[in-house]
């Protein structure tokens, strides 16, 4: 009897995701659920200028391709640097320059000042892409295994980070931004064959 009651409660949660998908992808409201609150996208969202948010639409998936890669990136770096110290202070080691150990704890203490919550408890997640390539460059030692060229990922970092600041900044990218994006994403993934 207990497992035809859970299976019973199974199939109705079930049934009721299943509602919320049809009301969500038809912009419909199907009365299965409560409604506790609007949310503040569909109350605000539609207030915005229908051109801002078709350009924020199209933005979005240069956005992503810039998270996916920077964290991409941060993630080789990291790993890289935890092999060869074998440590887990390896941040405050000789592997990342003074300078940037400084910018790095200006930019944490700043959002303590804030008051709002830290972004990462890492601290290479608030290095920039210029602080990136530095770390590279200045471990090439440790790095030039994966890269075939110190010039081309200094060139790439550059590029890149030339390319974050009108999708960081909320501006759109010009065709011609939008197609150097795509080539230096390969470009860097081509460094590494």
């Amino acid at each position: 009897m207990l497992e035809r009651i859970k299976a019973f409660g199974m199939t109705n949660q079930m049934l009721a995701e299943d509602l919320s998908r049809v009301a969500r992808a038809h912009g419909v409201e199907l009365g299965h659920m409560p409604v506790i609150s609007q949310r503040v996208e569909d109350v605000y969202y539609p207030q915005f200028d229908s051109a801002v948010r078709t350009e924020a639409a199209a933005m979005a998936k240069h956005y992503e391709i810039f998270y996916s890669l920077e964290k991409s990136i941060r993630e080789l770096v990291a790993q890289t640097i935890e092999s060869t110290e074998k440590r887990e202070d390896w941040w405050s080691s000789s592997r990342i320059p003074a300078n940037i150990q400084a910018d790095v704890s200006s930019r944490i203490q700043k959002e303590l000042d804030a008051g709002v919550t830290r972004r990462s408890l890492d601290e290479l997640d608030y290095t920039t892409f210029g602080e990136l390539s530095v770390v590279i460059s200045s471990n090439w030692d440790i790095f030039g295994g994966l890269f075939n060229s110190k010039k081309a990922v200094e060139k790439v970092m550059a590029s890149l980070n030339a390319l974050r600041n009108p999708i960081a900044h909320c501006s759109p990218l010009a065709e011609d931004e939008v197609l150097r994006l795509q080539l230096t994403v390969r470009d860097w993934f081509r460094l590494m064959s």
